[in-house]
Order: C-alpha cells, then sequence, then structure tokens
C-alpha cells in the first residue's frame, strides 16, 4: 500500500525508516563504519544481433564470479540488459532476472534506455512511421505478431521491466533481500504520479546514502521521436515531463536525508543516463538539464563527496564533468563542483566486467581518477 508523507517527514519519518531497514551492525547499518564493497555493472548482457546471445550465456559465470568475490556485499547494476540492437520481449526479461536470482547478494537495478525508452526503435522491433498511412508500421514475426512487447510501446514496456524486475518495491533482486525506501512508498502527495516510480530507491550503508534515479540514456527519451513520427505525441511529453520532476523531487530528498543526518559522509547517485555523453553533442543532451541543475546545486551546498554511477556510453571513465577544468563541462557549462566525481562503468564488451568499487568510511582521499573521498575503485575484468 502506497503512504503518501508530506515533505516534512522526509527530514524526520525517512531518516528514522532508513535506520530501521538496514541494521545488523555491519556494513549493512547506515551508521557501520566497516567497509563496504560494491561490484557495479552495466549495459550488459548485450548482442550485437536479435539472436546473438554470447553474453547472456556468459552471464552465469559472470555473476559467479561476482560471488566468488569475497569482499563483494552488494551488486548494482546501471541499466540496459541488452543492446539497442536487440527486440524488447517479456522472454528475454524475464531470461535475465531468472539469471539474477543467482546473485548470493543484494542486486540493485536501475532501468536502462534501451529496455523501455528505445523499444519504439526500428532496431529493436519497434516500428517506423508510415507518412502515406500516417500509421506504425510495427515489425512483425512470420505470423504477423508484433515483435516487440506491445509493439515496441515505450510505457508498455517500462511497465512490462517493474512488473519482472521490481515483484516487491522496495525489495532488493539477489539472494539476499535488501529492504529499501522506494518512491512508490514514499512521495510527495502535492504530486501523487511520482508514486508509479517505484524502481527510485534510496538507502544507507557504510555512512553512504545511495539513491537511484530512472534516467534513461540518449536524451532523457525527448530527442528520438517515438517510432520516427514527424511530431512528439502527447504521451512521450508527458511521460518526460512526469518523470524528469519526479526525479528531480527524488533527488531532493535524498540530499534532504543526507544533510539531516550526519552520520552521513558521502552520497551515491545511480543512474543509467551518461548526461554529459559528447557523441550526440549538447544539444541532444540537453534534456538532462534539470536533473544535471538538481545534481549540481545539491552537491555544491552539502560540499561533501558525491558520486555518480552511470553506463550508457559503455566506454570506462572517471571524471568531474561538472568541473570547469573537465573536457566535457560544455555539456552543461553554467556549474563548478568540486566534491563531485562520476564513473562510466564499462559495458557491452566481451569478456564481461565489472567495477569494485570500496567505500571506507573512515577514508578522505584526494580527487583522483582511482579514489575521492571515501571511495576507491578498479576493474576487474572476467
Amino acid at each position: 500500500m502506497r503512504r503518501p508523507l508530506a515533505l516534512a517527514l522526509f527530514t524526520t519519518g525517512l531518516i528514522a525508516s532508513t535506520v530501521a531497514i538496514a541494521g545488523n551492525g555491519g556494513a549493512d547499518n547506515p551508521h557501520s563504519a566497516n567497509t563496504l564493497i560494491v561490484a557495479v555493472y552495466g549495459d550488459a548482457p548485450y548482442g550485437t544481433t536479435p539472436t546473438d546471445t554470447a553474453e547472456l550465456a556468459a552471464t552465469p559465470a559472470f555473476i559467479d564470479a561476482i560471488n566468488a568475490d569475497p569482499g563483494v556485499d552488494l551488486v548494482v547494476h546501471v541499466g540496459d540488459v541488452h543492446s539497442g540492437k536487440q527486440f524488447c520481449t517479456q522472454a528475454y526479461n524475464r531470461a535475465v532476472a531468472a539469471l539474477w536470482t543467482a546473485f548470493k547478494d543484494p542486486l540493485i537495478y536501475t532501468p536502462g534506455d534501451n529496455e523501455w525508452s528505445d523499444c519504439h526503435k526500428a532496431a529493436e522491433g519497434g516500428g517506423s512511421w508510415n507518412a502515406t498511412t500516417q500509421q506504425v508500421d510495427f515489425q512483425r514475426d512470420g505470423n504477423g505478431t508484433p515483435v516487440d512487447f506491445a509493439g515496441g510501446d515505450p510505457i508498455a514496456n517500462l511497465d512490462l521491466v517493474r512488473d519482472v524486475f521490481y515483484p516487491q518495491p522496495g525489495v532488493s533482486l539477489g539472494g539476499r533481500k535488501k529492504t529499501l525506501l522506494s518512491q512508490a512508498q514514499y512521495f510527495d502527495p502535492n504530486h501523487p504520479t511520482d508514486g508509479q516510480y517505484l524502481e527510485n530507491v534510496i538507502w544507507v550503508q557504510s555512512k553512504v546514502l545511495f539513491v537511484t534515479i530512472n534516467v534513461p540514456g540518449g536524451s532523457n527519451n525527448d530527442q528520438d521521436i517515438w517510432y520516427g513520427a514527424p511530431t512528439m505525441s502527447s504521451r512521450q511529453a508527458d511521460e518526460v515531463a512526469t518523470r524528469t520532476g519526479a526525479t528531480v523531487r527524488w533527488l531532493d530528498q535524498a540530499f534532504a536525508l543526507a544533510r539531516q543526518d550526519a552520520g552521513i559522509e558521502a552520497v551515491v547517485i545511480v543512474g543509467q543516463a551518461d548526461m554529459w555523453d559528447a557523441e550526440k553533442g549538447a544539444a541532444h543532451q540537453a534534456g538532462y538539464e534539470p536533473i544535471v541543475r538538481s545534481i549540481a546545486e545539491h552537491t555544491s551546498a552539502w560540499r561533501k563527496p558525491v558520486l555518480m554511477l552511470n553506463g550508457d556510453s559503455h566506454v570506462y571513465l572517471s571524471d568531474n564533468p561538472l568541473s570547469v577544468a573537465d573536457p566535457l563541462h560544455y555539456m552543461h557549462p553554467a556549474y563548478d563542483v568540486s566534491n563531485f566525481h562520476r564513473i562510466v562503468a564499462q559495458g557491452s564488451t566481451f569478456p564481461l566486467e565489472y567495477l569494485r568499487l570500496t567505500i571506507d568510511p573512515r577514508a578522505n582521499a584526494a580527487h583522483g581518477d582511482s579514489a575521492f573521498g571515501p571511495f576507491r575503485w578498479e576493474r576487474v575484468i572476467q
């Protein structure tokens, strides 16, 4: 049952809830000084064609390798469970979810563009706008049935992702379940539609507050018009506005918690989109500006370390694009924030790999390529 809460309760009630759900005295305890190690990966399993299952077949061994890493306590997937050249089907999603049950530790997953917002594209099995008929020509199989779930409709595919990968709002995937704070349970009553974003969660471990946000790669779903139609539909425009607003408000609540709890030493933001992806240019990334602004302003005001983990652009990168000294600063040039760092998790490559993120609440490393504040990290290639 959803529980609308007044904004004031996010400074007291959510803190109490965070403490109540988290602790066994170890690294799970919000205010424990114990080291926490997180395995971070994304853009996997990928295929180069709709029938390429090499990475899918390699996933069980990859999961076994993470399970065998003696320090790992938590797994985070930063989105995209298939490539932009694979179809959006219920069977595929369920196959991935079934594989993930083999993780012995909690698994936190945030959706990527390929599993919902880009399902309309012909390359993913969706369809193409027919200017003559003024209708969508859906890709169909030999029986005349659309290849994709719901013909690639992005909203329907996001609902499918929720059904498959979030069977219990506020509960992680993986073998050892972890209780989380979900936006489906805690949302601003002035914005009741925020309650649909059950994939947005908050939790605290080892003095670090983690927050996930559903921000799909590409352009925040506002530049690639669905099915290549000549104009954006009202459904797409409403989707972008509603989700972006919910994202900003969820970030507001995350940082409200961080400010009010003196025991929190850092914040980790997890989202799929590379909001500084230079490949498509600054104009294509403009839809992310409200989210980047929120992150920049909250981080600057809070002053403690903030680390962002994302996928999307596939190639490992460690940087601070909110710093004027960074080559990617021009993508969102209005900010200069020194206490921010961003890591792009390597993905879509074979062999599979994960980022081994170590969080030591007692550490305060200088800002560098492989360490920052309580964080240090290394790539682990299988």
